[in-house]
């Protein structure tokens, strides 16, 4: 067990890590200061982890251990340093955030899980812990959230991960493994949303 402690700490603080860098990147644009950019790199890799423990009536991540935190700063401050002295591509974001997406999506399955609540509900904290975040972030930048955008199976890749995993962990399988699982089939998806411009169908009433 404390292996899998281990595992699910070291994958959320990547997750933290990712989502953050990956919130400041989308300021570039937005003219803010470092404080901007850390309010919105810490809401952003901090929110849905803080919502799934709510619903879940467990501590707060970030406040039971202050190294999530600690982490969600230091990688504000050091994508915020090096966005500032390396020219990045437009749109540069969007790989970074589909990485945070698949781990945060994992970390949130896993959670619900061991707290034992039924398997319908744990995929469906996975989607919250991996998406709110970025719903959050896109907010506080003036931006359409990127789940409500057509052509990205966002929350349809993390949900469709989160379900991936769960089945995994049913069959007897490890829980790294089935992170895996999970992690790669969300990580794929969306980069393939993002390359093929894949989408679900849209809402249009008939003529």
């Amino acid at each position: 067990m404390a292996a899998v402690s281990d595992l699910i700490f070291g994958v959320a603080m990547a997750a933290v890590a990712v989502n953050a860098a990956s919130a400041v990147l989308e300021t570039e644009d937005k003219q803010m200061d470092l404080v901007g950019a850390t309010v919105v790199g810490l809401t952003a890799s901090l929110g849905g982890g803080s919502l799934r423990d709510v619903l879940l009536g467990h501590p707060v991540f970030w406040l039971a251990d202050v190294a999530y935190l600690i982490c969600g700063v230091v990688a504000v401050a050091l994508t915020f340093l090096l966005a500032r002295r390396v020219r990045l591509p437009v749109g540069v974001f969007v790989i970074p955030d589909a990485v945070g997406l698949a781990l945060f999506t994992v970390v949130g399955c896993q959670v619900a899980v061991d707290a034992g609540v039924h398997w319908l509900a744990a995929s469906l904290l996975g989607v919250v812990t991996g998406v709110f975040g970025g719903v959050l972030r896109d907010v506080l930048v003036n931006e359409v959230p990127l789940v409500m955008r057509a052509g990205t199976l966002y929350a349809t890749a993390s949900w469709c991960g989160a379900l991936a995993m769960i089945a995994a962990l049913a069959v007897g399988t490890g829980e790294a493994v089935s992170a895996a699982v999970g992690g790669v089939l969300v990580l794929g998806l969306r980069l393939a949303a993002i390359r093929y411009r894949l989408k679900m169908p849209e809402f249009r009433s008939p003529l």
